[in-house]
C-alpha cells in the first residue's frame, strides 16, 4: 500500500481562443491543434482541501449536496484518481478506465488515500485506491492502464463531433458558475424539462487541494460524477443518489471545459442506471456509466 503525500488541485484552465468552439470544428484538426498547445492554468477560487501531512482537510466548499455534514462524493473520486495517477502512471500507459465506488457517506472530516498495484503486465496495469476517513473506508477506485500502440487498419463507425455552443456563449445566461446547461436547440437553460436532450459544459475553477495543479485525468474524474444527475434527475429534481460511476476514456481531455450529454437512463424498483458521452473542445473523449439508488431530496 502506498500513502499519498500530495494531490493535484482543481482549477480552471483557459483554452486558446477559437479552439473551444465546436460548431463547424473538424474533430481531428481540433485535436491536433490542441495537442500542440500548452493549456494555461489559473486558480481563482479557494480550494476544496488543505493538505496537512498525508491528510486532506476539507474546506467549507467541500460539503456535500445531499447533506451539509458530509464531503461531496465527487471530490472523493477526484482524490482517488489523483492518488492512482501519482503512484501508478508511467510513460506509454493510458488511464483507459476508472471505476469509483461511493459506498459510504463521508463525514465532513479529514481523509487519507492509499493505493495498491494489483497487476503489472506488459500491456496492462491495474491499480486500486481507497479513501479512508474516521477509521473507515469511505470510497474505493480501480484503474486500468493500457499501453498505447498503433491503431489497426479499417473503418469503424465512431461517435462524431459535438454540435455544442462554446461555453462562453452560455456564461452570460448562467452567471458565474462551473456548470452550463443547454438544450437540443443549443439554448442555455436553468433546468431540463420533459424528454429534451440533457447537455452541459462543466468547468472547474476551484483547486481540489490548495496550491496544486489539476491534471486532465483528475479533471475528467471530477466531471464524470456529474453523469449521475445528468442521466437520473427528473422534472421534480434529483431523487437518485449516486452509488458508483465508471469512466472510460480513449484519450485525456485537452481543454478545461468537459462536455457531457446524457445518452441513456433506465430505472426499476428504485434502482437507476445511466450513461453519458464525454467531450472536450476537440470532440468525444469517452463515456461514463453510473448506478444510483432512489433517495429523498435534501431539504433546502
Amino acid at each position: 500500500m502506498h500513502g499519498m503525500h500530495g494531490m493535484h488541485g482543481m482549477h480552471g484552465m483557459n483554452v486558446p481562443t477559437g479552439l473551444n468552439t465546436l460548431n463547424g470544428l473538424n474533430a481531428l484538426n481540433g485535436l491536433n491543434a490542441l495537442k500542440g498547445t500548452h493549456v494555461a492554468q489559473t486558480e481563482d477560487e479557494a480550494p476544496y482541501f488543505t493538505l496537512r501531512g498525508d491528510t486532506f482537510v476539507p474546506e467549507e466548499h467541500a460539503r456535500g449536496w445531499w447533506a451539509p455534514g458530509t464531503v461531496h462524493g465527487r471530490l472523493l473520486g477526484g482524490l482517488a484518481a489523483r492518488a492512482l495517477e501519482r503512484e501508478h502512471a508511467d510513460e506509454g500507459l493510458h488511464f483507459a478506465r476508472l471505476t469509483v465506488d461511493l459506498f459510504r457517506t463521508a463525514p465532513f472530516a479529514p481523509v487519507e488515500v492509499t493505493t495498491e498495484r494489483v497487476r503489472d503486465g506488459r500491456r496492462i496495469r491495474v491499480a486500486d485506491a481507497v479513501v479512508h476517513g474516521g477509521g473507515k473506508q469511505l470510497a474505493r477506485a480501480s484503474a486500468v492502464l493500457l499501453r498505447t500502440s498503433t491503431p489497426p487498419p479499417g473503418h469503424i463507425p465512431a461517435t462524431g463531433p459535438w454540435d455544442a455552443p462554446p461555453p462562453e456563449e452560455l456564461l452570460a445566461a448562467h452567471g458565474r458558475t462551473q456548470f452550463f446547461r443547454f438544450d437540443e436547440e443549443l439554448r442555455p437553460v436553468r433546468e431540463w424539462r420533459g424528454d429534451e436532450r440533457r447537455r452541459s459544459w462543466m468547468r472547474d475553477a476551484r483547486p481540489l487541494v490548495g496550491g496544486e495543479a489539476l491534471s486532465p485525468l483528475v479533471r475528467a474524474a471530477l466531471a464524470a460524477d456529474t453523469a449521475s444527475p445528468l442521466a437520473h434527475a427528473g422534472d421534480d429534481g434529483l431523487r437518485y443518489i449516486n452509488a458508483d460511476y465508471t469512466l472510460s476514456l480513449s484519450r485525456l481531455p485537452l481543454s478545461d471545459e468537459i462536455g457531457l450529454e446524457a445518452t441513456a437512463h433506465t430505472a426499476e424498483d428504485g434502482i437507476a442506471v445511466g450513461h453519458c458521452t464525454l467531450y472536450d473542445a476537440a470532440g468525444p473523449i469517452g463515456y461514463c456509466t453510473t448506478t444510483a439508488l432512489a433517495n429523498p431530496a435534501p431539504e433546502r
